[in-house]
């Protein structure tokens, strides 16, 4: 079984009406309990949409710095995911799909490398 990212990024939801986004919610949960009875689903949500309430953490000059923001300016960041653990890319496709219909905007989907396992002492 292979883990999968499925995603989106705040931008791709477009601007909306309260009442429209309220609209959302009970499909958007009822694939998530379609995932959780299929035994799919592993972990997901939404992030926090305020932007200033991120940090970044950056090692890459030697010296451990952690900063109030995100770690680039960007235009686009990412709004929630879910990820899930199905036998193959149809698979995924297929979920990824009803969470797009439940939602009601695009989703990005990306299987997970296997993280090299490390010997055992």
């Amino acid at each position: 079984m292979t883990e999968y990212l499925i995603f989106f990024n705040q931008q791709w939801v477009g601007d909306h009406p309260e009442e429209w986004y309220q609209g959302r919610v009970e499909p958007s949960m009822a694939v998530v309990e379609e995932m959780k009875a299929a035994g799919v689903w592993v972990f997901g949500g939404g992030l926090e949409e305020e932007i200033d309430r991120a940090f970044s953490a950056d090692a890459t000059s030697g010296t451990l710095s952690i900063t109030d923001g995100p770690y680039a300016e960007t235009k686009e960041y990412l709004g929630g995911f879910c990820v899930i653990r199905v036998d193959h890319d149809e698979a995924a496709k297929m979920w990824a799909g009803k969470v797009a219909e439940g939602c009601g905007w695009p989703q990005e989907v990306r299987p997970f490398k296997p993280v090299p396992r490390m010997a055992q002492d």
